[in-house]
């Protein structure tokens, strides 16, 4: 007689989980219950990211109905858990650590990062491998249980207030440099990792240098397999970029907010050939603003694409159009700048302070999260189908590649 296969779980609907939000909700009144205390119930309810496993913040869920859990949870004044400060936590820490973690990896980390307890900050970029992350140079060399990690990274978001980060070394030189890459997940309060600030022509820093100099992780704080790191690497790529270009913002907002409130609040500054501009550009982002909408909801079927990589160039090239044409229609206003004192800001804020801000900040959107010239490679390769570019170092030992 043959077993009865076990039935699989099934989704709740709309419906349920609107009943499910509203009985957390009278169990945990948010005027009543700490923030954090709130937060931590929320994501052992499953209400966190409805579309994770259930024990890991999640109801294993469709994404699309994670508006119905927020939708209540705003209405009802609940605190969030303040994803500017911890989003690369949230956009690619977590989804690669889901993807390729152990169950203990999961159960340690996933449920700290969500509720904002421990920031993460991203290891990727070297200043010896420019764009060509896959050139990376830092070492890790395995000793007994431990890997031991040297060497420098840079563009570092949040290592200033990161506890953990997310980190890609090369544990085998003589493999092609797409092989012998590791992932590993690096504590930033071990010896041998000092965070040095880089002043960025706004004069803040929000990005870091981080120098790694014999640095000892153990080896189940690796992510994936030894040698698998590329893989693994490119799965917290898409999701980068899907969470810079495909940022939920409401109409009429993000970079083009300021400037449509100065075109109506100003009309002396108005002028025809500021006007077409102005009506392209706010096409332009309403257009992109929908088709992040259109992402975010193919994301509910499965892993991020190459589509990403499209909507992230899309961000860059509109917040530089926009702020430009922001300091043009301020005029001798809009080249004032307010304030050049040295800051170390914890959130990431792409549209803060005023129109000088906004004009020099946006010139790093083409460099974050991968260059422009590179994504416009992925979109050629892999969207397009168009021939490769010429490689010539492919098959070619790290270690022999011209430096």
């Amino acid at each position: 007689m043959s077993a009865t296969p076990p039935t699989p779980p099934t989704s709740p609907t709309a419906a349920e989980l609107t009943a499910r939000t509203r009985e957390f909700l009278a169990a945990h009144p948010p005027a009543d219950t700490d923030r954090a205390t709130f937060l931590r119930a929320r994501f052992d309810a499953g209400l966190a990211w409805v579309h994770y496993p259930e024990g890991l913040g999640g109801l294993a869920a469709s994404r699309t109905l994670q508006a119905v859990v927020d939708a209540e949870l705003e209405a009802a004044g609940a605190p969030d858990n303040d994803p500017r400060r911890i989003g690369i936590g949230l956009g690619m820490a977590a989804p690669t650590i889901l993807a390729y973690g152990t169950e203990e990896q999961k159960q340690r980390f996933l449920r700290p990062l969500w509720v904002g307890e421990e920031v993460w900050c991203q290891l990727f970029s070297e200043p010896g491998a420019g764009s060509d992350l896959a050139a990376l140079g830092t070492r890790a060399v395995r000793d007994g249980d431990t890997w031991v990690v040297d060497g420098q990274k840079v563009w570092t978001s949040s290592a200033h207030t990161a506890r953990w980060a997310i980190l890609i070394a090369r544990t085998d030189p003589d493999l092609p440099k797409h092989q012998g890459i590791t992932y590993f997940l690096c504590d930033m309060t071990d010896p041998g990792v000092e965070v040095r600030p880089l002043r960025q022509i706004t004069g803040e820093a929000e990005f870091n240098e981080v120098f790694l100099t014999g640095v000892r992780i153990p080896d189940s704080h690796r992510l994936g397999a030894v040698g698998q790191g590329w893989e693994v690497a490119r799965t917290t790529l898409m999701n980068e970029r899907v969470s810079i270009g495909g940022m939920r913002i409401p109409r009429e907002g993000g970079m083009i907010a300021p400037v449509a409130a100065a075109w109506r609040a100003r009309p002396e500054l108005r002028t025809h050939a500021l006007h077409d501009r102005l009506l392209t550009l706010w096409t332009e982002a309403e257009v992109a603003r929908l088709a992040a909408e259109r992402l975010r909801q193919q994301l509910a079927a499965g892993r991020p694409g190459p589509e990403g990589s499209g909507m992230k160039l899309t961000f860059a090239r509109l917040n530089q159009e926009i702020s430009g044409l922001e300091v043009e229609l301020l005029a001798e206003e809009g080249l004032l700048y307010g304030d050049w004192t040295m800051r170390r800001p914890e959130l990431v804020d792409f549209t803060g302070r005023d129109a000088g801000y906004r004009y020099l900040r946006a010139k790093g959107n083409s460099i974050e999260g991968g260059t422009s010239e590179v994504l416009l490679n992925i979109v050629a390769e892999r969207v397009l189908g168009l021939p490769s570019e010429p490689r010539d170092d492919k098959d070619l030992p790290w270690k022999d590649l011209a430096r």
